[in-house]
C-alpha cells in the first residue's frame, strides 16, 4: 500500500514555472445552528476565460490549506470543510501543460500520486468535507468532489465531466474507483468512457444529479446559501443522504462482470483496439469492485503514469492544442474588419444538402435565408423539412415556442430567382459539376448586388474553374461543409488567386457565427480533407482489386486508429459522391492515385457492402459480387503491405500539399484531418503518426515535426 506522506514530490517544482496557481482560500462560516463550517474558495485571480486548473504549486497549497484545517477540526475549532471555486468553475482539471512536461514516467507517476495525496487529506480532515460544485467540473474539478463526503451542484453549471479517455489518459485522481462505487458500474461506463468517445459529451447537472454523483442541486440565485443551509441540516442530522448506489446497495457478483464485458465488446467494435486509454479505464473500473480505496488510488497511479509516458497521450496533446488554440485563430484569415455585414443569405438548391445549410444558417445567423429550385414542388419539400427539423428541436426543449416561429418565418422558399436581390452571401448546393455551377453563379450573379459574396460548396472541383464565366471572380470563395452539416465543426474555406480579401474575410466570420471552425486552403484539387482520404480510399480499392477480400482490407487499416474502416467510411459519404472525388484526384494526379471504372458501377446499386451489427463491413452484396467478379485480380496483399503503402502515400500527399503551399503549416493539414474526417486524438492528426511510423523518413527522408512527437517512454 502506498504511503503518499513518505514520498518525495520536490522532482515536480520544475513544472511550476508558468504554473498559473490556483490558491485556496480560506473563509469560517457560522452555520444557522451555530457549527463553524471553513469554506475553500479555489481561485485563480483571472476571469472566467482562463479557468482554475490544478498544477503541481496548486495541489501542493490545497494539500497544506488542509492540513491546517484537519488541526483546527481536531481542535474543535470548525465541525466541517467545503471546496467551491471562483464564478462560474470549480476546477477545470489537471494543468495539461503541466502533464504534458513532466519528463519522466517516474514523475509523471508523481502527479498522479500528488493528486491523491492532497484529494485524500478531504477524506481525513476529523469531520465532514463538503464539495460545493458551483460551475465547471472537469477531470480533477470533479475529483475534488468525488473524494469529498457529500456534494452539491449549482444547476446552472456549465459542465461536469471526467474527459481523460479523449485525451489518451485515465481519470488518475480518485475518479476510476470513488465513482463506480458510488454510482454503479453502468453509470461508471457511462461517464468515464462512453462519454469521453462521444466527442467529448459532458453531464448537465441534472444528469449528475439524476445519476448520483452530486447529493443535492440547487439554483443559482441563492446557490451558496442553500448548500451552506443543507450542509448545516447534514450536520445537525436534519437531512439524512440516502443515495441510491451506496457501496452495500451495488451488486457486483452478476451485473459488474457482465456491464464491464458488454463494454468491452462495445469498445472492441466501434473503435477497434488501438486506442489505449478506454481499456485501460475498463480494466481500472472492471477493478474498482473489489479491494480498498488504497488498492484502487495505486493502480490508477501506476495508469496513469504508463499512460502519460506513452505517444498515444503525447499525440492528444498536440490535437487538443490544435483544436483549443490554432483552430480558434485560423491561419491566413484577413482582418475580420474587412467582413461585409450578412443580413440575408441565398442557398442555391432545395435538397438535403440546401435544406441542412438553411437550418444552420437561419438558427446560428438569425436572418432571413431564401432557398430555390428548378420547381415548386423541390422548393416545398426543402421548406417542410427545415420546418420539421425546427419542430424537432422545439420538441426537445432546445427552443420555445416564439424561437421556432421565428425561425420558420424567416426561412422562405421560392422559384423567382429575383428575390435574391437583397442577399450579402449565396452559397450553391448543388450538382457536383463544374458546368451547373458555373450556369446558376452566372444567372444570380446578374440579379445580386455587385458587392455581394458568393460561396461554393464543391468537394473537390477547382473554385477557380467555377468562377471563371464571372463578371466578378473576386468575390467568390470556396466554402466547403463536411457532412452531416449541423455536427461536423469543420469548414474548408478555399481562396482562389482573385478572390478579394472582403471576400474571404466575411468567409471566415460567417463560419465562426456558424460556430464551425474554418481551416484556409488553396484551390488544388479535392482541398485537404478529401485529397487524403481519396489517397486512404484509393489504397483500399487497389488491394480489393488485386483480390484481397473486403473484411481482410478493413483489418489492414485498423492500426491508423480510424473511427471507421474505409468501404465503412465511403458507405457513409455515399458511392457516388467517392467515385466523383477519386475521378478528380486521378484525372489531376494520375501517376498517384487509384480509382477504378467499377466504382460508378457500384454506386448506382441500392446496397454496396454488408456490414455487422456494429457497423464495421464484413462484406460485398450479392449485386456488387456481381460487379466486382469480372475485375478482381487474384494476387491478394498482405496487410502490412496495404498498411505500408497508405503510409507512404500520406506521407508523399502531405509533403507535396506542404511544397505546393495548399495550407501554410503541416499543423493545418492535421486540424482538417481531426476536425473534417474525424481523425484520432491519439495518432495527433496524421503527421505524427507518419513520423513515428517511419513513413516520413522512408519516402522524404526527413520528418515533418522536429522533435518527432511521441512520448516520455519512447524517447
Amino acid at each position: 500500500m502506498t504511503n503518499y506522506d513518505e514520498i518525495d514530490f520536490s522532482p515536480l517544482n520544475a513544472l511550476a514555472d508558468g504554473e498559473v496557481v490556483t490558491h485556496s482560500r480560506v473563509r469560517d462560516i457560522r452555520l444557522p445552528s451555530g457549527k463553524v463550517l471553513a469554506l475553500i474558495t479555489l481561485d485563480n485571480g483571472r476571469d472566467h476565460t482562463r479557468p482554475n486548473t490544478l498544477g503541481p504549486t496548486t495541489l501542493t497549497l490545497l494539500g497544506e490549506t488542509l492540513d491546517a484545517l484537519t488541526a483546527r477540526a481536531a481542535a474543535g475549532e470548525i465541525h466541517a470543510v467545503a471546496v467551491t471555486g471562483k464564478q462560474y468553475i470549480l476546477a477545470a482539471g489537471a494543468d495539461l501543460s503541466d502533464i504534458s512536461r513532466v519528463g519522466s514516467k517516474d514523475n509523471a507517476r508523481l502527479i498522479a500520486q500528488l493528486g491523491h495525496h492532497v484529494f485524500g487529506k478531504l477524506g481525513a480532515l476529523g469531520v465532514p468535507s463538503f464539495a460545493f460544485v458551483n460551475g465547471l467540473a472537469l477531470g480533477g474539478g470533479l475529483e475534488i468532489a468525488l473524494n469529498s463526503t457529500y456534494r452539491t451542484v449549482d444547476a446552472s453549471a456549465a459542465a461536469i465531466a471526467l474527459p481523460e479517455v479523449f485525451l489518451g489518459i485515465i481519470p488518475g485522481w480518485g475518479g476510476a474507483y470513488l465513482l463506480p462505487n458510488l454510482i454503479g458500474i453502468e453509470n461508471a461506463l457511462e461517464v468515464v468512457i462512453s462519454n469521453p468517445l462521444k466527442q467529448n459529451r459532458m453531464l448537465k447537472p441534472q444528469q449528475a444529479f439524476d445519476y448520483g454523483i452530486v447529493d443535492a442541486i440547487f439554483p443559482a440565485a441563492n446557490y451558496l446559501e442553500d448548500s451552506l443551509s443543507w450542509a448545516d441540516r447534514v450536520l445537525t442530522g436534519k437531512t439524512k443522504v440516502e443515495r441510491k448506489h451506496e457501496p452495500g446497495k451495488i451488486e457486483r457478483l452478476t451485473k459488474w462482470p457482465i456491464a464491464v464485458k458488454m463494454a468491452r465488446g462495445m469498445l472492441e467494435s466501434k473503435i477497434g483496439t488501438v486506442p489505449r486509454s478506454p481499456y485501460v479505464a475498463l480494466d481500472l473500473l472492471d477493478k474498482a469492485k473489489g479491494g480498498t480505496k488504497e488498492e484502487g488510488f495505486a493502480r490508477e497511479d501506476e495508469a496513469l503514469a504508463d499512460l502519460v509516458a506513452g505517444d498515444q497521450f503525447a499525440a492528444s496533446m498536440y490535437a487538443f492544442d490544435l483544436v483549443q488554440k490554432r483552430a480558434k485563430r485560423p491561419v491566413g484569415a484577413p482582418d475580420k474588419a474587412l467582413a461585409k455585414k450578412v443580413t440575408k443569405v441565398g442557398i442555391i438548391g432545395a435538397g438535403l444538402m440546401a435544406s441542412q445549410f438553411a437550418l444552420l444558417f437561419v438558427r446560428k445567423l438569425q436572418v432571413p435565408v431564401l432557398i430555390t429550385d428548378l420547381d415548386q414542388a423541390r422548393v416545398d419539400k426543402g421548406i417542410a423539412y427545415i420546418h420539421e427539423e425546427i419542430s424537432k428541436l422545439e420538441a426537445k426543449g432546445r427552443l420555445d415556442g416564439d424561437a421556432a416561429n421565428k425561425l420558420r418565418a424567416l426561412v422562405t422558399g421560392t422559384t423567382d430567382k429575383s428575390l435574391y436581390a437583397d442577399c450579402d452571401f449565396v452559397i450553391e448546393a448543388v450538382f457536383e459539376e463544374v458546368g451547373v455551377k458555373q450556369q446558376v453563379f452566372g444567372e444570380i450573379e446578374q440579379i445580386i448586388a455587385e458587392d455581394a459574396i458568393l460561396a461554393t460548396n464543391t468537394s473537390s472541383l477547382s473554385v477557380e474553374e467555377i468562377g471563371a464565366k464571372l463578371a466578378h471572380p473576386e468575390r467568390l470563395v470556396g466554402f466547403h461543409f463536411f457532412n452531416p452539416v449541423a455536427v461536423m465543426p469543420l469548414i474548408e474555406i478555399v481562396k482562389t488567386p482573385q478572390t478579394s480579401e472582403a471576400a474571404l474575410s466575411t468567409a471566415f466570420v460567417v463560419a465562426k457565427t456558424l460556430g464551425k471552425n474554418a481551416v484556409l486552403t488553396a484551390d488544388a484539387p479535392g482541398f485537404v480533407v478529401n485529397r487524403l482520404l481519396a489517397k486512404v480510399m484509393g489504397e483500399a480499392a487497389r488491394a480489393v482489386y488485386e483480390g484481397t477480400p473486403v473484411a481482410d482490407v478493413e483489418k489492414a487499416f485498423a492500426p491508423l486508429g480510424l473511427p471507421m474502416g474505409p468501404f465503412q467510411l465511403i458507405d457513409l459519404v455515399g458511392w457516388k459522391v467517392a467515385a466523383h472525388v477519386q475521378d478528380t484526384m486521378v484525372g489531376a494526379f494520375p501517376e498517384r492515385f487509384y480509382a477504378n471504372e467499377n466504382f460508378h458501377a457500384l454506386a448506382e446499386l441500392p446496397a454496396v457492402v454488408e456490414k455487422d451489427k456494429g457497423g464495421r463491413v464484413t462484406g460485398w452484396t450479392k449485386a456488387a459480387e456481381k460487379v466486382l467478379k469480372p475485375a478482381v485480380g487474384s494476387t491478394p496483399a498482405a496487410a502490412d503491405e496495404i498498411l505500408r503503402r497508405v503510409q507512404d502515400g500520406l506521407a508523399q500527399e502531405i509533403k507535396l500539399m506542404l511544397d505546393e503551399g495548399v495550407v501554410p503549416e503541416v499543423e493545418d493539414i492535421d486540424l482538417c484531418l481531426i476536425l473534417g474526417a474525424g481523425w484520432p486524438f491519439i495518432d495527433g492528426g496524421a503527421s505524427p503518426y507518419l513520423d513515428r511510423e517511419g513513413a516520413s523518413e522512408r519516402v522524404f527522408g526527413d520528418t515533418f515535426h522536429h522533435p518527432v512527437i511521441k512520448g516520455i517512454g519512447s524517447r
